[in-house]
């Protein structure tokens, strides 16, 4: 019984290669490989590009600093907010939102001092942590050198920027920043890497590179699991660097 029916289905995939063979033949109309649902759900873009659209979470608006507060503390933020932006004050120490996120689209629009004090990582430094523990980072990267995985644009520590899109210090530099949180299974160990899109002033310096763990002024990156959701950190590094319109879209 076994063979015979082997034997049929040997006989009849033979029956039935024929028709494969000819569906290449096939013309289809080009509705066949159209669909109509899900349809995208309607979102309003800003009315200038670095403006949130109608689904954004407004993080900072220009006005207080009442969805952040101190990392350090967890007291109300220190930093100081005047003509629509909020500036380090050194020593206050870091900044974090109130709210936490993974998967996002965050604006941060920032500026160097208009006043130059120092070189390399003391000229204008900050950062912006993703989920607290992934650092793009925020440097006066316009005429000064240091290490390239350090520099504006650079996931730190980790991914070069592709070129060097920094304005000059006092204008203000836009970061577009297109995150993917990374996945970990029940026993915490990691199953797939976060993943940092970054466009700065328009430019495309970070193509979805994936990030070799938190990051490390001092040593090798390591993923531990933690929270698909955390908050978004700015540092004191005691520069006087600016940000202003900072908004995310929860993907």
């Amino acid at each position: 019984m076994k063979i015979l029916k082997h034997g049929f289905t040997c006989v009849a995939m033979m029956a039935a290669f024929p028709l494969f063979a000819q569906q290449k033949d096939i013309k289809l109309p080009p509705e066949a490989t159209e669909f109509w649902e899900p349809v995208p759900r309607k979102v309003t873009a800003g009315a200038e590009n670095h403006l949130a659209p109608s689904d954004a979470i407004v993080i900072f608006d220009g006005k207080n600093l009442n969805n952040f507060q101190s990392l350090r503390t967890g007291n109300a933020a220190e930093w100081k907010v005047e003509n629509g932006a909020m500036t380090v004050v050194p020593k206050t120490g870091d900044i974090r939102t109130k709210d936490s996120y993974g998967d996002m689209q965050l604006h941060v629009e920032w500026a160097s001092p208009t006043v130059i004090k120092g070189e390399g990582q003391g000229r204008g430094n900050s950062g912006i942590f993703l989920m607290g523990k992934y650092e793009v980072q925020v440097l006066d990267s316009y005429e000064s050198r240091t290490y390239s995985n350090g520099q504006a644009g650079s996931i730190y520590k980790q991914h070069v920027p592709l070129v060097n899109a920094t304005k000059a210090p006092g204008e203000w530099n836009t970061y577009d920043i297109f995150f993917t949180g990374p996945r970990f299974n029940a026993d915490g160990i990691l199953l797939v890497p976060a993943k940092v899109t970054l466009i700065h002033n328009g430019v495309l310096v970070q193509n979805a590179v994936e990030l070799k763990g938190p990051t490390e002024y001092i040593g090798i990156p390591n993923y531990l699991a933690h929270p698909s959701e955390l908050p978004i950190v700015l540092q004191d590094h005691g520069d006087l660097v600016r940000f202003r319109n900072i908004w995310v879209r929860k993907l």
